[in-house]
């Protein structure tokens, strides 16, 4: 008797349930070797055209000024949620329904997750994946993890990745003896490294780091630093 043949919905179906399961797989084990090894190169990196210099180092030998200033900067409830400010969201997005200007809504968490397994830019598709690892790596990783991971794959100035080749670049010496100011001018040159001097930097930002310096004094005093 012949076997019977699968009609082409039922083989499309079994195709894509085969393709996701193999996705899920594969991005498992993927965020899992992240958890222990370093990222060797990132999207970003691959496509920067001023290249992608470089020098990891570990949480525990990094200046711990450091990550107070990006929880200053960009995600002071990093200890506390589970991947998502859901108030930032939802500010950012009424600010987009009524036109005004967007603040940045994501976490450290939702960063890394872009920085470390995607690539930069919007979309609905980018945002539904960074929002995919960004619970895989709150699952996999511990707090410290992913804020090494963040400190040492985010873009720090051109061509530059990491608080440890940026305080090379800026100030001479690696991130393991940073003072408050150098790491909150590092923070302060984050959301636009491209535009963005930690040596030389415009007024803005120059005030932007000593309210951040200002901030880290907040951060030390109170449990936001606690996970680390």
């Amino acid at each position: 008797m012949a076997a019977r043949t699968r009609s082409l919905p039922g083989r499309v179906f079994v195709f894509a349930f085969k393709a996701i399961l193999w996705f899920l797989l594969i991005t498992f084990l993927w965020v899992l070797l992240y958890r222990f090894v370093p990222p060797p190169i990132t999207a970003t990196m691959v496509l920067d055209e001023n290249g992608s210099g470089r020098d990891w180092m570990s949480l525990e030998e990094m200046d711990q000024a450091m990550a107070v200033a990006v929880i200053a900067a960009e995600d002071g409830i990093f200890c506390i949620h589970d991947g998502f400010d859901y108030e930032a969201i939802q500010r950012a997005w009424e600010e987009r329904q009524s036109g005004e200007r967007q603040r940045g809504g994501s976490t450290i968490s939702q960063q890394t997750a872009k920085n470390a397994f995607l690539w930069q830019g919007g979309g609905w598709f980018r945002k539904g994946l960074e929002t995919y690892f960004t619970v895989l790596i709150e699952f996999l990783w511990d707090k410290p993890r992913i804020m090494e991971v963040y400190l040492n794959v985010a873009e720090t100035g051109i061509g530059t990745y990491g608080a440890n080749a940026g305080a090379q670049r800026y100030f001479g010496h690696d991130a393991s003896q940073l003072s408050d100011l150098e790491a909150a001018r590092i923070a302060a040159v984050l959301p636009a490294p491209k535009t963005r001097d930690a040596t030389r930097p415009g007024s803005w930002t120059a005030r932007y780091a000593n309210r951040l310096v200002a901030r880290m004094g907040q951060v030390r005093a109170s449990p936001l630093d606690d996970c680390l």
